[in-house]
């Protein structure tokens, strides 16, 4: 269950409204999902999985950047 925006935080659930919303926000870039072009369902599922794909794939590349930026500034 989320919590409606302005309401108290009950266990956390800001937490995971939080989360929601910004992965709604990031699928939203991606204009073939923002306004539904495709009419089979198996086909908007597939783009829909890419695009989680891609966001997973740039949030891990700019970790990896940052944590091999790390290591070069202690040596």
């Amino acid at each position: 269950m989320i919590s409606r925006k302005g309401a108290p935080n009950i266990k956390g659930q800001g937490k995971l409204r939080y989360v929601v919303e910004q992965t709604f926000s990031l699928l939203h870039h991606f204009k073939r999902l923002a306004v539904r072009w495709e009419r089979r369902l198996d086909l908007h599922d597939a783009l829909v999985s890419l695009a989680c794909g891609l966001i997973c794939w740039r949030r891990l590349k700019k970790v990896r950047s940052r944590s091999e930026g790390q290591r070069l500034g202690a040596e």
